[in-house]
């Protein structure tokens, strides 16, 4: 039997939550609906998904730990089996199944930890399950932290030999200037020689909001299509992206090597 293709989905905080970050269950389902689709034509999709600590947030509120990696950690750790729960449950409504797989940056490093990692996402893939990954914050150590999750999608990527990593974020892709000024261009392709770095502003990001800015989307997408893996960053809240990338739509900005 001939291995199915695959890719990995990147999914942040800021494409599954509004302004007042609160999970939004229809992007879930979309996401789930188009990754459903791929399934029933041979593709397997690896979700990588924020929104663990969003979700602990949730219902925990705040809370009277004022050091930011325990406050996250519990977050965190209340959010995950949160996420999961949606999940599980779209995934049902689809006649599909998911399983959870929390990595920190050590699963990654070549030897023993390394092997255990590719044989626990081909076992989930030749059966069918589609596997969703998180960094395990509740134990990462922030010296070895990913940088956040674009980074944990990479390294996925690259485990699983991925023929596409798409990072769906909030905006429809890289552009030549702030997406909302009117002389700003989007950029459908980029080469990963090309100094696009140029074109990026800075962006404050709350608590719980995600670690990923666009510069860092930028580094990983180059770094992840060196690797001859092509990089997409686009709109998760567009209505069939991940479809209409894989139907080779001009969607969102392609990075490749």
């Amino acid at each position: 039997m001939d291995k199915k293709r695959r890719i990995v989905v990147k999914v942040g905080t800021n494409v599954m939550t509004n302004k007042d970050n609160r999970i939004l269950g229809p992007v879930l389902k979309s996401l789930v609906r188009q990754i459903a689709t791929l399934y029933e034509e041979d593709i397997m999709v690896v979700l990588v998904s924020s929104g663990s600590a969003i979700a602990g947030k949730e219902i925990l509120g705040e809370i009277s730990i004022k050091d930011d990696s325990k406050r996250r950690q519990v977050y965190s750790s209340v959010g995950q089996p949160r996420m999961m729960r949606h999940y599980y449950s779209i995934f049902h409504d689809y006649g599909m199944r998911c399983a959870q797989v929390l990595a920190t940056k050590r699963d990654f490093s070549p030897g023993i930890h390394r092997e255990n990692m590719i044989n626990c996402y081909e076992s989930l893939l030749s059966e069918g399950i589609i596997p969703i990954a998180n960094e395990d914050d509740a134990v990462s150590v922030t010296m070895s932290m990913f940088s956040d999750n674009d980074e944990l999608a990479s390294l996925v990527s690259e485990l699983i030999g991925a023929e596409k990593l798409i990072i769906l974020s909030d905006t429809e892709g890289l552009y030549t200037g702030h997406p909302e000024d009117d002389d700003s261009e989007k950029l459908n392709k980029v080469q990963i020689d090309e100094n696009v770095e140029k074109y990026v502003q800075e962006s404050d990001k709350g608590e719980g909001e995600g670690r990923g800015g666009m510069e860092s989307k930028i580094k990983i997408a180059k770094g992840t299509a060196a690797k001859n893996i092509p990089t997409y960053i686009a709109n998760g809240k567009r209505d069939n992206v991940i479809l209409d990338i894989m139907s080779g739509k001009d969607v969102g900005t392609k990075f490749t090597s």
